[in-house]
């Protein structure tokens, strides 16, 4: 699991299968933010670099995509990257990236990082997105 996947790879690991069934039901983001991110999402890219081994990205990833799921934001603009302990991917995909610690979520916009959330939002996931993408 140490390379770019689509979201159904998350489900290999059991620990992030198991907290996954319990973070993305019960995670309730705020409906004015996801409406507010529907727009703003529209021309953005997020890669996500996790380790399942990880408690902060078992709880943090399925948020984040509950959040995206629900601004109806496409699978294709998320590149999700698995990372070992030492925070390293495979076929040095991070190694330009300054990943110190997870989960770590990128957003892009025209090939360049406009800002990321590293390991917790400092507010919510989504006012944190917010936050980045109205910069």
């Amino acid at each position: 699991m140490l390379n770019t996947a689509a979201r159904e790879k998350l489900f290999e690991s059991p620990e992030m299968k198991a907290q996954y069934a319990i973070e993305y039901p019960g995670y309730a983001p705020d409906p004015e933010a996801v409406e507010k991110l529907k727009s703003l999402l529209q021309h953005i890219k997020v890669m996500i670099v996790l380790g399942t081994w990880c408690g902060d990205c078992r709880r943090q990833v399925p948020r984040l995509y509950k959040i995206l799921d629900q601004a109806g934001f496409l699978a294709e603009q998320i590149t999700l990257i698995f990372v070992d302990e030492s925070k390293k991917a495979a076929n040095g995909l991070t190694d330009h990236l300054n990943i110190d610690k997870v989960p770590t979520f990128i957003f892009t916009e025209n090939e360049q990082e406009i800002g990321r959330i590293t390991e917790s939002p400092l507010v919510t996931l989504e006012s944190d997105i917010i936050e980045i993408l109205t910069k």
